[in-house]
């Protein structure tokens, strides 16, 4: 049987009056949201989700004048917004598929006439477990100090001192010496001699009244 141009016209808005996602990506463990927009005219009617590779033929889920929640498969319809919106939750890999939003009309009745409906192709990732990252606990530390170390350090020290010391204080020693030589000893035993000399000279030089000392100045 051939649909009339006047079934025709009242079909067409309908079949381009829903408007979703052409596809939705979850993760395995997690949910996902998918939100269809209806025309105002459709407020009243019962709109479902199915699943299913023909919408002819694709398996009811849940709808919202029926059974609105199956399992982990809820749906939702705001008819203040004309927001159909469907939830799946604790996602697995099995309910990656094909999914219809439809609407159902109840004024054609023909076996060729289809609800307002739109394929909503759905993906499920797996789970990404994040990477953690264990850092060693750190404890600030501080070098011990050794004292039996500083104690021979000191000692090294004092007999480095007295080494560079002795050197010097005996070279000062040897100059004031050579001083006291030059400028109190020498003269005090040339005296001596002089004195030695006086008292064992000569007799025979009494008589002429002088005697010359060893080192004496002319």
């Amino acid at each position: 049987m051939v649909l009339s141009p006047a079934l025709l016209l009242l079909c067409l808005p309908g079949c381009l009056s829903l408007t979703c996602p052409r596809s939705v990506t979850g993760t395995v463990g997690g949910s996902l949201h998918v939100q269809c927009h209806y025309e105002k005219s459709y407020e009243a009617n019962n709109k479902y989700w199915c699943q299913g590779n023909d919408d002819i033929e694709c398996r009811t889920i849940v709808e919202t004048k029926g059974k609105e929640r199956n399992g982990r498969v809820s749906i939702r319809d705001d008819a203040g917004d004309h927001t159909l919106t469907v939830t799946m939750e604790n996602l697995s890999e099995d309910d990656a598929g094909s999914y219809w939003c439809k609407i159902q009309t109840y004024w054609i009745w023909d076996s060729l006439s289809r609800d307002p409906s739109v394929l909503v192709k759905v993906y499920v990732s797996p789970a990404t477990t994040p990477m953690e990252t264990t850092l060693p606990a750190t404890t600030s530390t501080f070098p011990l100090v050794n004292t039996s170390s500083l104690v021979n350090a000191g000692q090294s020290l004092n007999v480095s001192t007295k080494k560079m010391f002795i050197p010097q204080l005996w070279s000062l020693l040897s100059s004031i010496h050579f001083l006291v030589l030059v400028f109190l000893k020498l003269p005090l035993l040339l005296s001596m001699l002089c004195a030695v000399f006086w008292v064992n000279r000569p007799q025979g030089l009494l008589g002429e009244g002088r005697v010359t000392c060893p080192g004496a100045l002319k």
